[in-house]
């Protein structure tokens, strides 16, 4: 997500620079457009560089004996602020 991103950023900064260069909107939409199709054809299609380094995550049984902490209520706070 962040490699897709950072190269949606890098082509609005050139698409900025190209259509406020040529003072011409359409030029800024045509190269707006053609950078989400190019940024989309690098990032989306499940590339092999991409799987270089998996995640490994935990089985469902696992994770299920490590559970989530709980979050303390904040009820029992506001009352003791009242006293």
């Amino acid at each position: 997500m962040q490699i897709l991103c950072c190269w949606l950023l890098r082509w609005w900064h050139f698409t900025f620079a190209s259509g406020y260069a040529f003072g011409s909107f359409q030029t800024m939409l045509l190269t707006y457009t053609s950078g989400v199709v190019v940024t989309t054809l690098i990032t989306l299609p499940n590339w092999p560089f991409f799987n270089r380094h998996p995640l490994k995550w935990l089985d469902p049984i696992e994770a299920e004996q490590h559970p989530k902490p709980q979050t303390a209520s904040s009820s029992s706070k506001k009352k003791a602020s009242k006293k």
